[in-house]
């Protein structure tokens, strides 16, 4: 008779204790009154996504996101760096702030701890978009054009690098136009200052071109021209090969043969607070149906879409969130301790770099010479030099 009447005493505990278990589990979730974002500039599909994810935030936790608009990739880092924001929806700059590399290879910066927490891997691409009125159908076509250049922004001007590499050309070969933004230069582009520019094919300001007496054309990136795959990787080692079935001009029924890689790419710094990046995450990934169709392109975030084993590594709370819902692998934790080592790496190399007390142009010229040799010295490769 006693084990009878202990059973239902066992189950009753049991389940006060799933109670209990649940709501420890979901007092996790805690939020601030406001956090603040970095992003592209508004009407981006980085900067739309944010306040996507921003309404569905304040809907059900009542927190404000702020959503700061930067022009280039020092613009978006500043926030992060003096801790006025705590996130950006960057683009592959944030690659280069890792690396210490391009706009990063500046006294005030060098190799940065940051983390991804996710990254949009949506049905876009991110390329070239060229004016319709110049006759331009490949990238070797622009040769002699007006091609944009962002001050203070590697990603972008890396990007359109790799895509003049693609057809055989170099900055050389066009006429740089230099903007202030990226918002400059898509005005620019509707205004006829430039001929080409940089831009996810669902970016908003992509249909303003479009919409003009100017049109707007994607010139491919063939993937079966390996010649020309091998040259743009050469420049961009981040890019990958996708057919893009979402954007201005782009559909399903009309798809676009180029390159891209996950944007926007969130991160924060590695030493942000544990429980406002474990809430961001979940949060992310649960309100996921409710924001998804909120902006073009934020589709991509959704869980499943994941690259774990790409070039950034994941902060500590969002492979916490992914252990939690059982898509983090063991050869995952390998490639992102891999890639912690990396900043461990890099950031001794620049400790002992800043040592030398080195003049403003050494930034330039010496210290990719003592990153590379440093990273060569652990058997990694130093991809830039």
């Amino acid at each position: 008779m006693r084990m009878r009447h202990d059973i239902p005493a066992l189950l009753l505990g049991g389940a006060a204790a799933a109670l209990i278990s649940t709501a420890a589990f979901a007092q996790q979730v805690s939020f601030p009154p406001q956090v603040t974002w970095t992003a592209y500039d508004t009407g981006t599909s980085g900067f739309n996504q944010a306040v996507a994810y921003g309404k569905a935030l304040k809907d059900k936790y009542g927190t404000d996101v702020r959503v700061l608009p930067g022009a280039n990739d020092i613009s978006r880092m500043v926030p992060l760096k003096t801790r006025r924001a705590q996130f950006s929806a960057m683009g592959i700059g944030a690659y280069f702030a890792v690396e210490g590399m391009d706009v990063f290879a500046a006294k005030d910066w060098g190799p940065q701890r940051i983390r991804m927490l996710v990254a949009s891997s949506a049905a876009n691409s991110i390329s070239a978009a060229v004016a319709g009125d110049i006759g331009v159908k490949e990238y070797k076509d622009l040769k002699g054009k007006r091609v944009g250049w962002v001050v203070g922004s590697a990603a972008l001007n890396t990007n359109m690098e790799a895509l003049l590499a693609f057809g055989g050309l170099t900055w050389n070969d066009v006429q740089k136009v230099e903007f202030s933004g990226y918002g400059a230069m898509w005005k620019g582009m509707v205004a006829n200052q430039v001929d080409a520019a940089i831009a996810s094919t669902i970016s908003g300001v992509t249909k303003e071109l479009e919409a003009s007496p100017r049109g707007i054309v994607w010139p491919p990136t063939p993937h079966n021209d390996e010649a020309g795959w091998n040259r743009l990787r050469k420049v961009a080692p981040y890019y990958q090969r996708h057919m893009a079935t979402e954007g201005t001009g782009i559909s399903k029924e009309k798809p676009y043969e180029g390159p891209n890689y996950p944007y926007p790419i969130m991160i924060t710094y590695e030493a942000t607070d544990p429980t406002l990046v474990y809430s961001t995450i979940r949060t992310m990934d649960e309100l996921y149906p409710v924001y998804k169709d909120g902006a073009p392109g934020s589709d991509g975030w959704e869980l499943k879409r994941q690259d774990f084993r790409w070039v950034i590594p994941y902060h500590d709370q969002a492979v916490r969130y992914f252990k939690e819902k059982g898509v983090w692998k063991d050869e995952h934790q390998k490639h992102n301790d891999a890639l912690v080592k990396r900043q461990d790496v890099l950031a001794a190399a620049w400790a002992e770099f800043q040592k030398t007390n080195p003049a403003d142009d050494a930034y330039k010229t010496a210290w990719p010479k003592a990153r590379a040799a440093a990273l060569r010295k652990v058997g990694m490769d130093p991809v830039f030099e």
